[in-house]
């Protein structure tokens, strides 16, 4: 959530902020409106406080002197009962402007490049040149169906579109990259977890999937209880509601898990092969950070991020996000794509975000800083989603006979 404070103190920074990452006008406006009403709110509580104040003295005053308190105690009362429903009206306020806020998404940073949209993102750096292929590349769906690695049908009879089975090296493949993935991060410095494939809406609302993206999500019948979209869920909400000691950051942590999305906002979008499932692996990293660490603790996951691709020997690239391309909780995010010879481009195969204080001010994830409690920066990014992972080797790695090789780094992991 967006810090209040700094919304009240200067609304109009705050706001071009906003508009910049494409938040509407209106929704801003409603927010002011709200920040106002709270503000009157609490304007006339303390002016309510400040006559009870100044009437209780004169209260000690007349008993002191002897005279009849009656009117004024009447009046006292009459005040009482006003002090109670101005803090009700406060109260009321109070939860309406944060209810607002918990859909108003992060502020960019000031050095996030202005866009609308991927078009307008801006490359860093290319890694790895890509392969010349002496005959014309296929891309993953027909390389996967000819090598016997992924049924696509067999996932549709056992669920619905956009699931798919492994089988045989498939299988192995996936669970090679999944291992392989861990091992990496963990020399890295990221510690292993095994966290939850289901959570409740305290977590998904403490890192920003909730209220705006429920559709989303798949959701347990009768309970508030959903299917994880991402790692970043459950990992980062392991410190939910916890003051930390300065000397437990930064916390790294590597995770693998199955996420599940219902992709309602990418209807017709790669409706073919592996790279938008309604089920998927992925292996996560998640960093939790003191604010003055948590550029460099960025820059570190974007490089492991890089280096396990090259490792794959995946060319690739890194690309900022503009400002209109941001994802809700992120206010900095640099994309890894790799490079896919089949469709001829690079497509996105990591996000590496920093969400500031965003998530830790929703999840209340402080630690203690001097003599004060000070929320910390939380950061995620993908390392790696493995079934585009899987896509990039396929296409690759191809041979013109249509068999696969697999890559030196994972020989190790395959039986």
């Amino acid at each position: 959530m967006i810090d209040l404070k700094l919304l009240q103190k200067d609304f109009q920074g705050v706001s071009d902020k906003l508009i910049r990452k494409g938040v509407d006008i209106s929704l801003l406006d409603s927010l002011k409106r709200k920040n106002e009403e709270l503000k009157a709110a609490k304007a006339e509580y303390e002016a309510l406080q400040a006559a009870q104040n100044a009437m209780s003295k004169e209260f000690g005053i007349y008993k002191k002197e002897g005279k009849d308190v009656s009117e004024l105690k009447a009046r006292v009362d009459a005040n009482k009962i006003k002090i109670t429903e101005a803090l009700e009206v406060q109260r009321i306020k109070q939860e309406e402007l944060e209810s607002l806020a918990m859909s108003i998404p992060n502020i960019p940073d000031d050095d996030v490049p202005d866009g609308e949209d991927e078009n307008d993102n801006v490359e860093i750096k290319k890694v790895l040149t890509p392969r010349e292929f002496s005959f014309t590349p296929k891309e993953h769906w027909e390389l996967a169906e000819q090598n016997g690695w992924i049924d696509f049908e067999r996932g549709v009879k056992l669920a619905t579109s956009r699931f798919s089975v492994a089988f045989g090296m498939g299988a192995k493949l996936e669970r090679a990259l999944i291992n392989f993935m861990l091992a990496f991060n963990s020399k890295r410095g990221f510690e292993e977890v095994s966290v939850p494939s289901i959570v409740n809406r305290a977590a998904l609302e403490g890192t920003g999937q909730l209220p705006k993206f429920e559709d989303d999500l798949y959701k347990i019948q009768d309970q508030e209880l959903f299917l994880i979209p991402t790692a970043e869920v459950p990992v980062t909400n392991l410190f939910q509601d916890e003051i930390l000691s300065p000397s437990q950051l930064p916390i790294k942590m590597t995770a693998y898990t199955s996420c599940f999305r219902k992709e309602a906002g990418a209807a017709g979008r790669d409706t073919r092969g592996m790279i938008r499932q309604h089920q998927f692996h992925k292996v996560e990293l998640v960093s939790i950070t003191k604010p003055e660490d948590s550029d460099k603790v960025f820059d570190e996951m974007v490089q492991t991020a890089s280096d396990l691709l090259s490792a794959l020997e995946l060319p690739h690239r890194l690309v900022t996000l503009c400002s209109g391309d941001l994802g809700f909780g992120a206010a900095k995010t640099v994309d890894l794509e790799v490079w896919l010879p089949g469709q001829a481009t690079y497509r996105e195969i990591s996000s590496v975000s920093n969400t500031r204080e965003f998530q830790a001010r929703r999840a209340k994830i402080r630690y203690k800083d001097e003599n004060k409690n000070s929320f910390v920066h939380t950061l995620n990014g993908s390392s790696l989603a493995v079934g585009r992972t899987m896509v990039a080797i396929m296409e690759n790695f191809q041979n013109e006979d249509g068999s696969i090789t697999i890559p030196k780094a994972l020989e190790p992991y395959i039986n």
